[in-house]
């Protein structure tokens, strides 16, 4: 594959898979938590990468694509350890234990919770959360901006 292709094809991804997970929430009525927002910001940054780096020759902008593609697959791992209760999530979108609160502090606690949280798992196909799925996708993702800076003369 050409560069422009790679290129095209890692952008594209991301567009796609930031569509998808719109189409969760708008169409499938599933509100994404906190975790899930996170892993959106660089696939949009991801995006705006792969239109720069269509116009400009180099291999900077394709490593800063690999760099996005990674750091949603980060994000999407750890929500899935989240998910999984490997290990604790924000204190903001996660259930945990009560501890020493007086009940003045939990109704707090309860009242500031979101609505969804990070450690429930709304959606899953072959075994897999829609957050493992954007860690695999994305890690391919950045095999193909990784491609893109190699083609780079």
């Amino acid at each position: 594959m050409t560069r422009k292709l790679l290129i095209l094809a890692a952008a594209g991804g991301s567009l796609a898979l930031l569509l998808g997970a719109y189409g969760f929430q708008h169409l499938g009525g599933m509100a994404p938590c906190k975790l899930c927002l996170w892993q959106r910001w660089p696939h949009a940054a991801a995006i705006l990468i792969g239109a720069l780096a269509l116009a400009l020759p180099g291999r900077l902008l394709p490593l800063l694509g690999a760099g996005a593609a990674l750091t949603t697959a980060g994000i999407g791992i750890y929500h899935t350890g989240v998910e999984n209760g490997w290990w604790p999530g924000p204190n903001t979108c996660t259930s945990g234990p009560i501890g020493k609160l007086t009940p003045q502090e939990l109704m707090d606690q309860i009242m500031a919770a979101p609505l969804v949280r990070c450690d429930d798992i709304p959606w899953q196909m072959l075994g897999l959360s829609m957050a493992s799925w954007n860690a695999v996708a994305s890690i391919l993702l950045a095999t193909l901006w990784i491609l893109a800076a190699r083609r780079t003369a």
